[in-house]
């Protein structure tokens, strides 16, 4: 078990707007999700000491213009009013979002830094080409110039060849998809924050939907917006005195498991790279499974969600298709999955309203998505493959 287990908590939430139809820019937006973080946390900027983000553009070929397609720590520092003397910051360039809320966490342990502001902004680039195909240089480098030729261009495609091997393998069909994003659809509907906080789903709609890579359709994707969300991270001791209950970091996974040299991930990745993530993460928070009372479980696309399921220990392997029918994974459920939508349909976060989510849940501060008596949650982020990451939370210390 982890030394560290309830000594720090998260304190604060802030969202900006999102939206596919910004009236500000990246920046602007992120300035005030970190604004209402502060605020949610009932702190003034001048206390916040400590900087983290992850500031990775969305997809290979995107911008890195600071302030309008990415949101670095010097931006942060220069547009947000802070004291002048930030004692601590780290910029993560590997990992996803819990990357950077990892490292808060082991620097408030080591006293650098008091409170830290941690955010993630994502920002929607013009579509070019047909459903994000082609995006990029037009010239394939490294490894794509032994995949692009031959028409696959887009990490759509690739998620899909590991979908139609799971299908082949397991008699799995696209009910299992449609049992996902319908269930997150029904959670964003309860969700103000969320894009389609007003727009409903019928099965119907699904399987109507666009197909982008045989055989996951439009729905099968997170919804790309401009956004940005932002969280507050302090030691428990400080927590206790701040305008919210805490939530507490029980434990922590990061996946560095050996992968052998492949074009793209396959399957069998997933599932080794998600079971070693998931391993850290249980053994450092002294729990497993079963005792989360929620899971928040990345789906950049929709497959993901399923194989984290199965790789996590929730289920068997090749029962995910069959866990995620009849309920068991509404709010009322046995398992309540992605309780905010997702996003599939919160908006594409990189998995930072997945863990804003896992803090609302157990301090009960989740509207009408509360599920009574929540005591632990887990947020995991990015597919199960080599750079995913996650944190455990918890009610009580």
């Amino acid at each position: 078990m982890w030394h560290g287990r309830g000594k720090t908590a998260i304190a604060g939430i802030g969202y900006s707007e999102i939206t596919r139809r910004p009236q500000k820019p990246l920046g602007l937006l992120a300035v005030d999700a970190c604004r209402a973080a502060i605020a949610d946390a009932g702190l003034e900027p001048e206390r916040i000491d400590g900087l983290a983000t992850y500031p990775e553009s969305p997809f290979a070929g995107a911008g890195n213009r600071d302030g309008e397609d990415v949101v670095s720590v010097a931006f942060i520092l220069n547009h947000l009013g802070l004291a002048s003397d930030v004692r601590w910051y780290a910029q993560i360039e590997t990992g996803m979002i819990a990357s950077p809320v990892i490292e808060s966490v082991n620097a408030l342990l080591a006293g650098a830094c008091d409170y830290v502001l941690v955010w993630r902004a994502l920002h929607r680039p013009a579509p070019r080409g047909s459903a994000g195909v082609g995006r990029g240089a037009p010239r394939a480098a490294g490894d794509a110039q032994f995949i692009a030729p031959y028409g696959a261009a887009s990490i759509v495609q690739t998620h899909a060849l590991a979908w139609q091997r799971y299908m082949y393998r397991y008699g799995a069909t696209r009910e299992a998809l449609a049992a996902l994003a319908l269930n997150s659809r029904r959670n964003a509907n309860l969700n103000p924050r969320a894009f389609f906080y007003s727009t409903p789903m019928t099965r119907e709609d699904y399987f109507n939907a666009r197909p982008i890579a045989e055989p996951l359709c439009l729905f099968d994707c997170d919804v790309p917006v401009d956004g940005c969300v932002a969280l507050i991270i302090t030691t428990a001791e400080r927590a206790r005195d701040l305008r919210n209950p805490p939530a507490y970091l029980a434990g922590y996974g990061q996946n560095t498991a050996r992968r052998r040299t492949l074009l793209y991930y396959t399957l069998d990745d997933y599932m080794a790279c998600g079971g070693s993530l998931a391993r850290k993460l249980w053994s450092s928070a002294g729990l497993g499974p079963r005792d989360m009372d929620a899971a928040q479980l990345y789906d950049g696309f929709n497959p993901s969600t399923l194989y984290w399921l199965e790789a996590a220990g929730f289920c068997g392997a090749g029962e995910g298709a069959d866990f995620v029918r009849d309920g068991r994974i509404a709010l009322a459920g046995e398992l309540p999955i992605n309780t905010f939508g997702g996003s599939l349909s919160e908006g594409r976060m990189h998995g930072m309203g997945h863990i804003a989510e896992a803090v609302r849940q157990v301090t009960d501060r989740a509207e009408r998505r509360q599920i009574a008596g929540a005591s632990a949650v887990c947020a995991i982020d990015g597919s199960p493959m080599l750079r995913g990451s996650g944190i455990v939370v918890t009610r009580d210390p």
